[in-house]
């Protein structure tokens, strides 16, 4: 189902945003925290596939739209991963969250729950990948640019990268964050098996994978 909650916005107000959310009642609630940026809609369906599954096997799980992302009407030029990590607590205070799943740079700003984090990415990753793509992108359309200039572009006054435009707070933030230590249990892509979907050139489905990654959590919530 499609549900909303109350996201705190940079301007110190409230803005509403929107969640799916397979509920129940049930006694264990997992926050799933999605991937970053292009990475969000390349695992999108696998996410979704997941949290189906957690609620075949009696596990309430709410995916919320990141500010500035998906339907949200707030401005990603305007958010920092300060700002995102304050929106995932938010939410998971929201809807009473129990343990969360955060997955790929979903771990740079998950909460302090149990639980999961899957395939956590470093900031530096992700930002590389995104100035890569720019620069076979640039290159097709006859320019030239570099990963070092563009990232002292970004770090000075914020950047462009595949249609995500990131302040200059958004880039030196990502690219020093990591995974941060926690009561989370990170799991790796070899222990749910098959390739890594993020790295697929479309969005794409693995009905194993969904399958193992679900029955991970439940055999840890439920033995």
């Amino acid at each position: 189902m499609i549900t909303t909650w109350p996201c705190p916005a940079p301007n110190g107000s409230t803005a509403t945003e929107y969640a799916v959310g397979f509920e129940g009642g049930r006694v264990h609630r997992l926050l799933v925290i999605p991937p970053l940026f292009d990475e969000a809609n390349r695992l999108r369906r696998l996410t979704v596939e997941v949290m189906q599954r957690l609620d075949a096997a009696g596990i309430d799980s709410l995916l919320p739209d990141l500010p500035g992302c998906n339907e949200s009407l707030q401005p990603l030029a305007a958010m920092t991963l300060d700002h995102w990590r304050g929106a995932a607590s938010a939410a998971a205070a929201h809807f009473s969250a129990t343990h969360v799943l955060a997955i790929r740079g979903g771990a740079l700003i998950a909460p302090p729950l149990p639980g999961w984090h899957y395939a956590p990415a470093n900031g530096a990753t992700i930002l590389r990948q995104m100035i890569r793509a720019r620069i076979l992108s640039s290159r097709e359309a006859g320019r030239d640019e570099t990963q070092a200039a563009l990232l002292a572009q970004g770090m000075a006054g914020g950047l462009d990268l595949a249609g995500y435009p990131l302040s200059a707070a958004m880039v030196p933030g990502l690219h020093e964050a990591s995974p941060a230590d926690g009561p989370a249990t990170r799991i790796a892509q070899s222990d749910i098996g098959g390739g890594a979907l993020w790295l697929r050139a479309e969005p794409d489905d693995d009905a194993g994978q969904a399958g193992a990654l679900a029955g991970l959590i439940a055999v840890a919530l439920q033995g």
